[in-house]
């Protein structure tokens, strides 16, 4: 019995037995898709972090404004460094300013001199950030 050539199964030979791949515009699409997704996802993840510093600063300026009044109760006043106050135990080390990664950079606020006592050191009332960037609220992390 004989087949007929219409009915035998082809056999690929040539250029096309290797045309599997994908084409140009299929690699295109699926790299524009891929683009956009990890553009989304670095906005949303920049995002994230400067919420979450943010959130940092408001808990450090919290603590070491505490720590400054708790200072000031006990010795009835401010400590004349941040120093003084890791010294004397009120906290376990300075944290660092989150949004320029360094201890150093705290702005600090004296408070104004006694006229009682004019020889006396003014002390560090109060504290802030270092930092010249606009928050999320539009105002200055400097100004918290």
């Amino acid at each position: 019995m004989r087949l007929s050539l219409s009915r035998a199964p082809r056999i690929a030979t040539g250029f096309r037995a290797f045309q599997r791949g994908f084409t140009l515009m299929e690699l295109l699409v699926v790299m524009t898709i891929i683009a956009l997704l990890s553009t989304i996802g670095m906005v949303g993840y920049r995002h994230s972090t400067k919420v979450a510093k943010e959130a940092v600063l408001k808990e450090n300026l919290f603590q070491i404004r505490h720590a400054l009044e708790q200072f000031h109760a006990d010795r009835g006043r401010y400590p004349s460094s941040l120093a003084q106050l890791r010294d004397k135990g009120y906290v376990r080390e300075l944290p660092k300013d989150p949004m320029t990664s360094s201890a150093e950079t705290w702005r600090t606020e004296m408070e104004s001199a006694d006229p009682d006592q004019p020889e006396a050191e003014p002390g560090i009332f109060n504290i802030r950030s270092g930092s010249q960037d606009i928050s999320e609220d539009a105002v200055p992390y400097s100004d918290w």
